[in-house]
């Protein structure tokens, strides 16, 4: 066992596209996506609400379910994050203080 965390998140765009990702320090990476700080699809399309997580203690565990959910289907991605987070709340909120993204 590493002793690390990692994380299998899904967070939703402006659009409603599905973002999954993977991490070893989730409070760090959904601050990162929230601020805009990562170039390339998550800035372009306004990912900033954490709606569903995961952790592993292992970090190939955590990539396999990774993969396994980006290969689903939208609606088994909707079932999974409405399993735990029923009305899409930002799981984050309260992470950093006072939040300036809804």
């Amino acid at each position: 066992m590493s002793g690390r965390t990692y994380s299998v998140y899904i967070m939703p765009s402006r659009t409603c596209t599905l973002y999954v990702g993977v991490t070893n320090d989730l409070e760090q990476r959904v601050f990162e996506h929230k601020e805009n700080l990562i170039p390339g699809f998550t800035r372009k399309y306004g990912i900033t609400r954490s709606v569903y997580f995961e952790s592993y203690g292992e970090v190939l565990d955590a990539i396999a379910r990774e993969k396994q959910i980006k290969g689903w289907r939208r609606a088994r991605k909707v079932d999974l994050i409405e399993s735990v987070n029923p009305r899409w709340r930002d799981l984050s909120e309260g992470w950093y203080g006072q939040s300036s993204c809804r």
